[in-house]
């Protein structure tokens, strides 16, 4: 499709002599005789490049490159004028002009003004359409790479979830404690507007925050009756042989402090480390909660089932003492245990 070109002169033998000399170059020239005119003109055709001088009745060159460039930014423009005029020509180019001719000019320094904008406009087309397409194989490979993540990240996950599994099926009493824990932690992270990345690491450490018990013997955690005071002292080892599992693994990094700490206790009476307060990380106070409320849920052979409101009554009293006040109040005022609650065995 050849570049069609709008010549705007009042004077027309100028007009017709650029016209005349362009289309021996093969260019498609339509002439107007006012800025008036050559705006109608160029609001219904497909034009490539714009010739205009400055002085015309009935909106003038200035006026008219306004004009143009509100509709098309990126559309070429060519002022012609007279010396007495160079400094409204400054102004032009200030506009947006991409070549000025001063009159009286040889016709061939038209036609390579008009090959030089036509031939940067044609650049510049190349140039955002590459631009696009590369935005557009960007995105493509961005999501590719996105959903190989995911994907990668599930299979993480499912891997973790089956150890988590092994891990309470260690104690019969307590199968799919991890899980209820997790789902639990994440409502209270929730809340807390948890960006992903935590929500992420949380959900690992909520998941893992009994690994430990594999270093506890069977008979001691599958025992019917009550524990003796050095096999109450073994099951409280169980955060730190968590701690010694996975502290070689770098991508566990950043959850052990969860394992380590999430029977920690907020007056500074839990283990292992007697932390109080703040000074226990906050992911291990929020496993705290649900791991507790879990826990005295679960069917024991050697204690009667007792009913939630009993449960819950427990967990108020140990607000401030067992557990950080703001989040047994959000675990509570949320009901976030109706989450898992059809799952236990309440009465």
């Amino acid at each position: 499709m050849e570049d069609q070109i709008l010549i705007v002169d009042d004077e027309k033998i100028t007009c017709n002599v650029i016209a005349q000399r362009l289309k021996r170059e093969g260019f498609s020239c339509v002439t107007a005789y006012n800025g008036k005119e050559a705006f109608e003109y160029f609001c219904k055709g497909n034009f490539s490049l714009v010739i205009s001088d400055i002085r015309m009745p009935e909106k003038d060159g200035l006026e008219l490159l306004r004009l143009v460039k509100a509709v098309r930014p990126n559309m070429k423009f060519i002022i012609m004028t007279a010396y007495a005029e160079i400094e409204v020509a400054v102004e032009a180019m200030h506009l947006g002009a991409s070549d000025l001719l001063i009159k009286p000019f040889e016709l061939e320094l038209a036609v390579f003004s008009v090959k030089k904008a036509i031939e940067q406009t044609k650049m510049e087309e190349e140039l955002e359409s590459y631009h696009k397409n590369l935005k557009k194989l960007v995105a493509e490979r961005t999501e590719k790479l996105q959903e190989a993540y995911h994907t990668l990240k599930k299979a993480h996950l499912d891997s973790v979830k089956v150890l988590a599994e092994a891990i309470d099926a260690k104690d019969p009493y307590t199968r799919g404690h991890s899980d209820r824990v997790r789902q639990m932690s994440l409502r209270i992270a929730t809340s807390l507007r948890f960006n992903e990345e935590r929500m992420e690491i949380l959900e690992y450490g909520a998941l893992l925050h009994d690994i430990g018990k594999i270093g506890v013997k069977d008979e001691i955690l599958q025992k019917p009756g009550p524990l003796s005071a050095e096999e109450y002292q073994t099951i409280r080892e169980h955060p730190l042989i968590g701690v010694r599992i996975l502290e070689g693994v770098e991508f566990f990094k950043d959850k052990i402090p969860m394992i380590r700490n999430h029977h920690e206790q907020f007056d500074g009476k839990g283990y292992p480390d007697r932390l109080v307060g703040e000074a226990i990380p906050l992911e291990a106070r929020i496993i705290a909660v649900p791991d507790a409320f879990d826990a005295m849920t679960s069917s024991r052979p050697q204690r009667e089932n007792r009913a939630l409101e009993e449960i819950l009554s427990d967990m108020e009293q140990q607000k401030g003492r067992q557990f950080d006040p703001r989040i047994l109040e959000i675990f509570l005022r949320e009901k976030i245990y109706r989450c898992v609650i059809d799952s236990s065995p309440l009465v």
